[in-house]
């Protein structure tokens, strides 16, 4: 009975440096035996090297433990190392760092899962009717219909580097830092209808990650899922999500794809300018497409730091003065005096400018000084030239700035 249950199966996995000794002699002992091939596919993947590339030996020392490696960062980020940047066929580097990277990760998803728990009230899984759904409900329902079947395509094809980092990329930076922010005005209001649409969606959303994950955290999916509303004795033997169609909104994702750009954008630029958040502005959105940016703007003054967003449909008188941001939808503008104090600015610039013509005087003044040209090697030579070069840059960025500043 063993044996009828047991073969053939279906797939067998193993490195390349056994084929020979192990995968063929397996393939004709079957069809000599059995008179049935043993399974139908072979996996063959790299083998474990150390971070210089070495193979891992007793002479050389350079072996890992296994389980030092568990008890200090957990059997879950191990194994998602050993994923991550794997694909079939290629040896792989094992670092030590990258664990600790995979154990930030684990605690990046508990961390979210306990703030969903901790703002949970439904008992069940059950998603909202589609016309309680809101903008940044229909964006993630979407990205997770995409995730699905990205993943599952990619473990059919046995890519499970490439399905790791899909799950790994849209729980950190979709789930995680986008749509929980997302969600925290609805949930922190007083309108329970919507807080419970918010509840359902991160609940349903967090079930198929978890799902997603297992393949690759079986133990912190495991812990996390049995916390949720669920109907099961283990995720192990829950099927695996698939996709629906009727989660699909391209147009809404469109759209918050559009709010999502502006708000990294605007974020990028003042933090260039060291804009601190406490310090808003109001902001101009010069757009073919105002709808999107009137669906975001709560999101836009929320997490852009605008104090008003006005939406335009031509440029605003001034705005050669302003900060301006180009995304693919939109100009973004910002009146300067918003985002910087001008005399202070101008005040430090003046300081910059002092201090850059000084150091240029300087080194002009070596490179006059015969005696140093005679006796000095060349490549200090050269380094005193090049800094001649990128004191005048330094300069003439400096004076440009102060000009755009007093106009």
């Amino acid at each position: 009975e063993d044996l009828k249950y047991f073969y053939p199966t279906s797939v067998l996995v193993t490195g390349y440096d056994i084929i020979p000794f192990w995968v063929s002699r397996m393939i004709f002992s079957g069809m000599e035996q059995m008179k049935q091939i043993p399974f139908h596919t072979v996996l063959i993947h790299g083998l474990v090297r150390d971070s210089q590339g070495r193979k891992m030996s007793k002479s050389l020392g350079n072996g890992i433990d296994p389980v030092e490696m568990i008890e200090q960062y957990g059997a879950d980020a191990l194994r998602m190392n050993l994923v991550a940047g794997n694909s079939p066929g290629n040896d792989m580097r094992f670092y030590v760092e990258r664990c600790e990277s995979m154990r930030n990760f684990a605690n990046k998803i508990w961390n979210a899962s306990r703030f969903v728990l901790m703002n949970l009230t439904v008992e069940d899984q059950a998603l909202p009717p589609i016309d309680a759904l809101e903008i940044e409900d229909k964006w993630i329902l979407s990205g997770l219909n995409q995730l699905i079947g990205e993943m599952t395509d990619a473990l059919e094809r046995y890519e499970l580097g490439i399905a790791e980092q899909k799950i790994y990329d849209f729980i950190w930076d979709t789930f995680c830092d986008w749509y929980i922010e997302l969600t925290k005005p609805r949930l922190y209001a007083d309108d329970a209808a919507r807080a419970e649409t918010a509840q359902r969606v991160l609940v349903y959303t967090l079930d198929k990650l978890l799902k997603l994950l297992h393949p690759f955290m079986p133990y912190i999916t495991e812990e996390i899922w049995q916390a949720l509303p669920h109907e099961g004795e283990s995720i192990m033997i829950q099927p695996w999500p698939q996709a629906d169609p009727a989660l699909s909104f391209p147009a809404e994702s469109a759209q918050m794809e559009a709010v999502m750009e502006a708000i990294r954008a605007i974020r990028n630029r003042r933090s260039e300018m060291n804009v601190p958040p406490a310090r808003k502005s109001k902001l101009y959105i010069f757009t073919g497409k105002p709808e999107a940016y009137r669906a975001g703007e709560a999101f836009i003054r929320k997490l852009a730091f605008a104090d008003s967003l006005e939406l335009v449909d031509q440029l605003p008188e001034g705005h050669e003065g302003m900060v301006e941001v180009v995304t693919s939808e939109a100009r973004l503008l910002m009146p300067l005096s918003d985002l910087v104090d001008i005399d202070k600015e101008l005040e430090r610039i003046d300081k910059e400018i002092a201090n850059a013509r000084k150091e240029l005087a300087r080194s002009e003044g070596m490179l006059k000084n015969q005696g140093f040209m005679s006796k000095a090697p060349a490549e200090k030579v050269e380094a005193e030239k090049a800094k001649v070069e990128k004191y005048k840059a330094m300069l003439q960025q400096l004076e440009q700035s102060a000009a755009r500043l007093k106009a």
